[in-house]
C-alpha cells in the first residue's frame, strides 16, 4: 500500500496573519518555517531556533522544514564577506542539527525571489490569485526598472502591449506595480526602490550562466558536506519562474540543470525541493518524468498548480486544476515514500504551495505573504489529501 507523505503548512512566524492554532485545525502535523527576523548572512543561533521550534511545539506542530535558511547575495555573486557568510551557514546548519531539524530549503536565484505582476488576480468565480503577465513584466523592466538592453528582451507584440498598459497607470498605481515586483521577499519587506534594484543588477556583471553555476558548485562543496555529517538533507528551490528574467541566469529550472546540481556535489545532503508549481510554469517541464529522474534526490515537495498562456503568462490555477497532472504527481510521490519508509530513509514531507483569496480571505489584507492566506491553502491540503485516501483506497482493492 502506498504511503502518505507527512502534511504540512506554512507559518511565517509571530507575525503571520494565519495562527498556528488555525494550522493544526487545517490537519496539518508539520509546519515549514524561517527565523525571518534574522538577516541574510547571519548565523542562527540555537537559542533563537529553539525558541521558535518551542512555540510550534506548544500548538501541537512539528517544525520539520526549514524555508528557508537564505543564502546571502555575496554568496552567489562571490563578492564582498561571502566566505564569512558561508562560514555563518555552516554554523547555522549545525545549529539547526542540534535542535534536530533535518531539512532545510534554501534557493539561488539571483536579486529576486519568486516575481508576479499581479498579486490579486480575479478569476471567473470571483477569487483572486498571483499572476505572471509577461507584457506586464516587460513594462516593469523597460520604464519602470529602465535596464539597459531591456527593449531587445521582448517582441514587438510584447512591447506595444506593455507600453498600453504602463501608459494607463497613474502614479500611485505605478508605484503599488513597482513594489509588487520587487518587494515581496518571503516574510519581511526590504523596501526596495528600482535604484536599489539596479545596484543589485550591476552585481551580477560578468556573471552568466556558467559562472552561476560555478558558484553554486562551490557553495555546496562547502555546506553540503557539513550537512550530510549531520545527517541533514539540503533542498534547492526551482527558480520562480523557470526562465531567464531581466537579463539574470536561472539555473534551476529544469531537470538538466537538477542534474547538474547535485552531480556537482554528489552526497546524501544535496537534493531538491521539488516545487509543481514552480516548474510548471514552463512547458518543457514534464513533472512526472522529472520525479522519476529525480526521485532519490527528492527530499521534500511543494504542491500547487499553474496554467500557461499563449504568450508565456501564467497564474496559480486550483490544486487540482492547470497544468500539472496532480493525481499522477502526487501517486508517484507517495510510492517514492512507501520507497523511503521501508529502506529507514527520511520520509518526504509535502505543503500545498500558494492558496487563492476565497470567500472571507477575500476580505482581509495579507501586505507581507500575499498567496499565503488560510482558506485557500486549506482547500488544496484537503484536496491533496482526498486525493491520497483515494489513491490508497485503490490500491487496496
Amino acid at each position: 500500500m502506498k504511503e502518505y507523505l507527512t502534511e504540512g503548512f506554512r507559518w511565517y512566524g509571530k507575525r503571520d496573519h494565519v495562527s498556528l492554532q488555525y494550522i493544526r485545525q487545517s490537519g496539518a502535523t508539520d509546519v515549514f518555517s524561517s527565523l525571518h527576523e534574522i538577516p541574510y548572512g547571519e548565523v542562527w543561533s540555537i537559542d533563537a531556533i529553539k525558541a521558535h521550534q518551542k512555540i510550534c511545539a506548544d500548538a501541537g506542530l512539528n517544525w520539520s522544514v526549514v524555508e528557508s535558511l537564505p543564502v546571502h547575495e555575496d554568496i552567489k555573486t562571490q563578492r564582498g564577506n561571502w566566505k564569512k557568510y558561508i562560514e555563518n551557514y555552516k554554523i547555522s546548519l549545525r545549529n539547526l542539527a542540534e535542535c534536530g531539524i533535518k531539512i532545510i530549503i534554501y534557493n539561488f536565484m539571483p536579486v529576486l525571489d519568486w516575481i508576479r505582476t499581479d498579486l490579486k488576480f480575479r478569476l471567473p468565480d470571483g477569487s483572486r490569485c498571483l499572476r505572471f503577465d509577461a507584457a506586464q513584466f516587460a513594462a516593469f523592466d523597460m520604464f519602470v526598472l529602465k535596464r539597459n538592453g531591456a527593449e531587445n528582451t521582448y517582441s514587438e507584440e510584447i512591447k506595444s502591449r506593455a507600453k498600453k498598459f504602463f501608459d494607463a497607470l497613474s502614479p500611485s498605481q505605478i508605484s503599488e506595480f513597482e513594489s509588487s515586483i520587487m518587494d515581496v521577499f518571503p516574510g519581511c519587506k526590504m523596501g526596495l526602490k528600482a535604484e536599489d534594484l539596479r545596484r543589485m543588477l550591476a552585481n551580477y556583471e560578468g556573471i552568466d550562466e556558467k559562472k552561476l553555476k560555478e558558484n553554486l558548485a562551490y557553495f555546496l562543496r562547502e555546506v553540503t558536506p557539513v550537512a550530510a555529517e549531520l545527517g541533514q538533507k539540503m533542498a534547492i528551490h526551482p527558480d520562480d519562474p523557470p526562465f531567464d528574467v531581466l537579463g539574470l541566469p536561472r539555473i534551476a529550472s529544469n531537470v538538466e540543470d537538477f542534474k547538474d546540481i547535485v552531480n556537482s556535489c554528489d552526497n546524501s545532503a544535496n537534493g531538491i525541493c521539488f516545487c509543481t508549481g514552480s516548474l510548471s510554469a514552463s512547458a518543457k517541464n514534464d513533472l512526472p518524468k522529472m520525479i522519476d529522474e529525480l526521485q532519490d534526490k527528492i527530499f521534500c515537495t511543494h504542491l500547487r498548480s499553474t496554467k500557461i498562456e499563449e504568450d508565456g503568462s501564467f497564474y496559480e490555477a486550483g490544486h487540482l486544476e492547470g497544468g500539472v497532472p496532480m493525481p499522477v504527481v502526487v501517486e508517484k510521490l507517495m510510492e517514492l515514500q512507501g520507497k523511503r519508509k521501508a529502506a529507514g530513509e527520511p520520509l518526504l514531507v509535502f505543503r500545498p504551495d500558494h492558496g487563492r483569496d476565497m470567500a472571507d480571505d477575500l476580505e482581509k489584507k495579507f501586505p507581507d505573504n500575499p498567496g499565503y492566506n488560510f482558506i485557500g491553502r486549506m482547500k488544496g491540503l484537503a484536496e491533496i489529501r482526498g486525493l491520497m485516501r483515494g489513491i490508497m483506497y485503490k490500491d487496496s482493492k
